[in-house]
């Protein structure tokens, strides 16, 4: 029988916390490590909801990998008994011309998805909550919904220990550095030794793994609440949405039917120099483009404000998340740099660190995203 592998995962939050509960589920002995707890809001896992959706605008070469996710959030509700995400559709939506909806119905016709193509008439008639510009249309994907992010990762960091994990809540890691053939994770309390170390921290990668040859953008993001005016946001069945031009932005309608959630695109978010400090005070003026956004497009939503948040997300220049080993250091695999579109996949991105940590690779298609011979940011 082979030797149980022992493997540390570091920063049990979005990513991380789906690694340690694949992991397990494989009989790894796992170690998490956290500077805070599973389940906090100071990264990119907060509030309330994030779009899960089949269809892919970015790239269609995501949609096996959804398609592995979709498999796996399903095994996550079945295993512990909770709602994680409901399937409500979602609309991809903007002009017809646009590369990104181009690259949506390519997408959906390759992989064959549960789709409907609405023209600026049927979207305005069935939608009217929604202000449609002449030469829009927009794709309703079926296998969509949201995802409860704060429940989600602390469901799956809970999962992984009721499965033999072990995790330090409130402990930083300080260092990782290869050592004899694995790997020494070194915190305030002192160095252990693990075969291999799946690092997502999140914003905070750039500290702990200084001079990556690819670089993570991090971003500080704001989220804001507003109320509807009418009932045309109310219903179980209410959609979220995505659009892609002229501004990028996305909206979720809140579970309890009280708020719509609304949210822009990395163009409009500011850098964060250290994402110990994260400024999550709101200024009046960062949140004149969502009224500008509400009076163009979304004309039954009060236009201020009854909640916002603050969080930081990682980005790379190619938009394309990093995951794989580290060059020169086999054992330590990365996942960073999701660019806003991860939560979504992260049972699948956690699966797939788990296969590099226990096997050195990974039967999903990951080779447009992985770090082996990568050359972009």
């Amino acid at each position: 029988m082979a030797a149980r592998k022992r493997v540390a995962v570091v920063g049990v939050g979005t990513m991380g916390s789906q690694a340690a509960w694949r992991l397990a589920s494989r009989g790894a002995e796992v170690v998490g490590y956290d500077r805070f707890a599973p389940g906090h809001d100071r990264s990119a896992a907060g509030g309330e909801t994030r779009v899960f959706r089949s269809a892919h605008f970015e790239d269609s070469r995501y949609v096996p990998l959804l398609r592995h996710a979709d498999a796996l959030w399903q095994r996550l509700q079945e295993e512990t008994g909770r709602e994680l995400r409901r399937l409500t559709g979602c609309l991809l939506m903007g002009p017809a011309e646009h590369h990104q909806m181009r690259t949506t119905l390519e997408s959906v016709a390759e992989h064959d998805l549960d789709h409907e193509i609405l023209d600026a008439d049927a979207l305005a008639k069935r939608f009217p909550q929604f202000r449609i510009e002449d030469g829009d249309m927009a794709v309703f994907d079926h296998r969509a919904g949201f995802v409860r992010p704060e429940l989600t990762v602390l469901t799956a960091a809970r999962r992984a220990e009721e499965l033999g994990a072990h995790i330090h809540r409130y402990t930083p890691v300080r260092e990782i550095a290869p050592s004899g053939g694995g790997v020494a994770v070194r915190t305030d309390a002192g160095s252990e030794r693990f075969d291999a170390a799946v690092v997502t921290v999140g914003p905070w990668v750039n500290d702990l793994l200084p001079g990556l040859p690819w670089g993570v953008d991090i971003r500080r993001v704001i989220n804001a609440w507003f109320v509807p005016v009418n009932d045309n946001w109310s219903g179980p069945e209410s959609p979220g949405f995505i659009r892609t031009a002229p501004t990028h932005c996305y909206g979720l309608p809140s579970p309890d039917g009280v708020s719509v959630k609304l949210g822009l695109s990395q163009a409009l978010h500011l850098p964060v120099d250290d994402p110990n400090r994260l400024d999550r005070t709101v200024r009046p003026e960062e949140l004149e483009i969502f009224a500008e956004l509400i009076g163009r497009y979304l004309p039954d939503l009060h236009p201020h404000p009854v909640r916002v948040s603050v969080f930081m997300e990682g980005y790379t220049d190619s938009s394309r998340p990093l995951i794989g080993p580290l060059p020169g250091a086999e054992s330590v695999i990365l996942a960073a740099g999701f660019s806003g579109h991860g939560f979504k996949l992260s049972p699948a991105f956690g699966d797939i660190a788990a296969d590099i940590a226990l096997e050195r690779s990974s039967p999903q298609p990951i080779d447009f995203l992985s770090t082996v011979g990568r050359t972009d940011s």
